[in-house]
């Protein structure tokens, strides 16, 4: 299935309702640390339900220790600062998405070096920030998912 990168995440219901989403989807979760709270946090749990039992949950110390032990073919960042529309993309089975901090986004160093084909944008109506995390998180999953016929759903 796909790979889901949150680097840095820093709200834990986000990061939880994201662990159901996985659960559900086949999707692994890949945590880029520092993170903004303790994985046993209540919240996390309350948002994840028991969900994460269902869910595959990596660690990682930083975006590179991601890159040496997963070694995904194509990495996504979804981004406000991103040029291409996310639905210019075509998706293949082991991509990743990578999605930053709820208040700072990725940072530019990063996304410069993923490049401008790499960094893609949901469109949004003109002035507004930018979606919730979590909400992100589900439209790219499913459009990904439904590119590539909904394998392994019932």
């Amino acid at each position: 299935m796909f790979n889901i990168v949150l680097y840095e995440p820093e709200i834990p219901p986000n990061t939880g309702n994201i662990i159901r989403l996985c659960a559900n989807t086949g999707c692994a979760l890949h945590l880029i640390e520092p993170l903004g709270f303790d994985l046993d946090d209540a919240k996390l749990k309350r948002a994840g339900l028991d969900y994460d039992e269902f869910a595959s949950v990596k660690t990682y110390s930083g975006y590179q220790d991601f890159l040496q032990q997963v070694q995904p073919d194509n990495i996504y960042a979804l981004s406000t600062h991103g040029t291409r529309s996310f639905f210019e993309a075509e998706f293949s089975e082991g991509d990743a998405f990578l999605f930053g901090p709820e208040t700072r986004g990725l940072p530019k160093e990063l996304l410069k070096v993923l490049g401008e084909q790499s960094v893609l944008r949901l469109p949004m109506k003109e002035n507004s920030r930018s979606l919730n995390l979590s909400n992100t998180v589900a439209i790219v999953v499913y459009e990904a998912w439904r590119q590539n016929q909904f394998i392994g759903a019932t």
